[in-house]
């Protein structure tokens, strides 16, 4: 699995930044139908291993500018905008809109006066309207949101970049509409362009915390919380104040440097907590560049004062001209000095300071001097630039947005994916069900056909065995019962050799039919194959058993006699035969007649003779024997008086399923 997501995580983080881009969910709700269960649950898995491995929401506390608001408006359709004035056209990538955050009681932290239309146009001096460069409406599905939203734009120039919103969302506490922005942040690489630059707008409200300089001063909701790496406690000391605390780092090599972060010392995690979000922070300070580690060529490169509770943020970012330095001063002029102690107790402390050149912190894991020593040896001055807060690693303004942006967009879009697999995975639960309850209705079938086949099995066993001794009874009977009128001949031709001869030759050719018929009737239960020309055979048992009775056969349809299954071949030879034996053996004919008709429709055959006949009682009594092979034929068979006074016998039945014409025959 592990292996499978490390192939599928690429393409999916593609996907991610193509999806980020339009500020819209990956996947629909009509989209998911589309694919398998099995997909599914390998995307889920690889955006639960993305989502471990993203910053988290973690919002800042304590007193601090809140950022842009536009004048209220009565409808959602009213338009305002704000424009950043970069100074000359520029180049840059991307748009970053970082929202207002108010609490709700019902649905927890979101986004307040977020645009709900909007679209952001880049222009200049040479392209005064402006090219657009991002739009976005309801269909977009912007909100409800925490995150920032991010506008990739690559290729994109302008010497300003306004945002144009079309429709307002309502503010939470009197639902009047109105822009709202905690920052903007426009990225050339990892380099805001947008810091500090001048903003106009179509209106604004000025109420301290909310001002249109907030809007690029780099302050946002959010405490830098990455989702990756080792905690680092932020240096913190006590100082003399009088003494004008000094931090120096050397960056080892001379660099074009334009800009210092501040990271504010994260004092814990608890809420509320117990000092301000500045803790630390001088008031007034300044920092100096040099090339010299003497510097005595040094130069100033920023200068801060906190003229309000509102200059102040979890990151302090100053900018400056490009200078190039190796080595960076920071004097602490006005120490932070904690106002509500019983002490009035000067402290210096930070998280990080990064420097940068290029985009670039330069100043990571740098050596870092001071004219003071921490009196806490948890909180050294190595925690200056080792690139780690209280939460882990410190990332760049632009990876942690786009982490925290990424981060809302799986999180919209997971639940998709759960409610999509759980209503598959319910539908699989009954169908196992039903599979189930089809598994037992199979098993009793199954059951039942068992029963079934074996009472089958029992009945043709059954049956076998009757047609067996039908079979030896008409065959042996009739054999047996000519071998003894041959005894009785022989007995009588003592005297004459020639006749005593002939009976005793007749006699052993009996005894060895009757061991053939034996040895037929085996096979004829292995292969079915016997008496396959029926006419002839016929003929040679009449003359066999009735040797010096006259005779009067007709035999039609000798094809579809031939073309009987072998059963009822044998079945209609061995009725014939069984009734000549009686004939031989009751009658005392002098006369016997056979009418065989055959068509694939019926098969009829009529025996009579000139005997003694059936007494009344017995006209319509059919002998036992010729009863039950008639059975096996399931035939109907009539007895009777023939026409000249004898007995008659008919035999009528319908041929089952005929062999093919040109089927070999065993």
């Amino acid at each position: 699995m592990f292996k499978y997501l490390r192939l599928i995580l690429p393409l999916l983080l593609s996907w991610a930044a193509v999806a980020t881009s339009y500020g819209v969910p990956i996947v629909t709700r009509e989209g998911l139908a589309h694919h398998s269960t099995a997909d599914l649950e390998s995307y889920l898995a690889a955006l639960d291993a993305e989502l471990a491995h993203l910053a988290n929401y973690s919002l800042r506390s304590s007193v601090g500018s809140i950022g842009f608001r536009s004048a209220t408006h009565a409808k959602s359709d009213s338009t305002e905008w704000v424009q950043i004035e970069l100074g000359q056209e520029q180049s840059f990538d991307q748009v970053v809109l970082v929202p207002s955050i108010r609490r709700d009681a019902r649905f927890g932290f979101r986004a307040d006066g977020f645009p709900v239309e909007f679209r952001i146009i880049a222009g200049s001096s040479r392209n005064p309207q402006g090219k657009v460069v991002g739009s976005f409406g309801k269909n977009d599905q912007v909100l409800p949101r925490v995150a920032p939203f991010v506008v990739e734009c690559p290729g994109s120039v302008g010497s300003w970049i306004r945002l144009e919103a079309t429709e307002l969302s309502p503010r939470a506490w009197d639902g009047k509409y109105e822009l709202n922005l905690a920052e903007i942040l426009i990225f050339r690489g990892e380099e805001n362009i947008a810091l500090q630059r001048p903003v106009r707008a179509s209106s604004s409200e000025s109420t301290g915390a909310r001002a249109k300089r907030f809007l690029v001063d780099g302050s946002t909701p959010f405490l830098m919380a990455a989702a990756r790496g080792e905690q680092s406690i932020a240096m913190i000391s006590r100082i003399n104040a009088s003494d004008a605390p000094t931090i120096v780092m050397d960056l080892e090599t001379i660099q074009p440097i334009n800009r210092i972060h501040f990271h504010s010392t994260d004092l814990s995690d608890t809420v509320p907590q117990a000092m301000e979000i500045d803790y630390g922070i001088p008031r007034r300070m300044r920092a100096l560049g040099a090339k010299s580690a003497d510097f005595s060529d040094q130069v100033l490169l920023s200068e801060y004062r906190a003229n309000s509770i509102y200059d102040i943020g979890p990151i302090l970012m100053l900018k400056f001209r490009e200078t190039d330095c190796r080595y960076v001063m920071v004097i602490a002029d006005e120490p932070y000095s904690n106002p509500f102690g019983r002490e009035k107790i000067a402290t210096i402390g930070t998280a990080e300071i990064e420097i940068f050149s290029k985009g670039r912190n330069v100043a990571l894991g740098k050596t870092v001097t001071a004219n003071f020593s921490p009196n806490d040896r948890t909180r050294q001055l190595k925690a200056i630039t080792d690139g780690r807060n209280l939460y882990g690693n410190i990332l760049s303004m632009r990876a942690w947005l786009g982490e925290l942006a990424r981060r809302h967009d799986i999180e919209t879009e997971r639940p998709l994916i759960v409610d999509a697999l759980n209503q598959r995975y319910a539908r699989q639960e009954s169908n196992l069900k039903l599979m189930g309850w089809l598994a037992a209705l199979l098993a009793a079938g199954l059951g039942l056909s068992v029963l079934v086949s074996r009472h089958l099995q029992n009945r043709k066993i059954a049956e076998i065995r009757q047609r067996f001794a039908a079979d030896l009874h008409d065959e042996l009977g009739a054999n047996l019962h000519t071998i003894r009128l041959l005894g009785d001949v022989a007995l009588n031709a003592i005297d004459s050799p020639e006749r005593l001869k002939n009976a005793l030759h007749r006699s052993m050719e009996l005894a060895e039919r009757s061991s053939s018929a034996v040895r037929q009737g085996i096979s004829l239960y292995q292969d079915g194959g016997l008496h396959e020309n029926l006419p002839d055979d016929m003929l040679r048992a009449a003359e066999r058993i009735l040797a010096d009775v006259e005779r009067e056969i007709s035999i039609k349809g000798h094809e579809i006699l031939r073309r009987l299954q072998p059963r009822q071949r044998a079945d209609l030879f061995l009725f014939f035969k069984e009734s000549l034996v009686n004939i031989s053996r009751h009658s005392g004919a002098t006369r016997f007649g056979i009418d065989l008709t055959a068509s694939e429709k019926e098969i009829r055959m009529t025996i009579s003779d000139n005997g003694r006949g059936m007494t009344d009682f017995e006209n319509s009594h059919v002998p036992a024997s010729l009863e039950r092979r008639a059975q096996l034929l399931g035939a109907q068979v009539i007895a009777g008086k023939s026409a000249n006074g004898g007995a008659s016998i008919t035999l009528t039945f319908t041929p089952k399923r005929l062999i093919a014409e040109n089927q070999q025959f065993s």
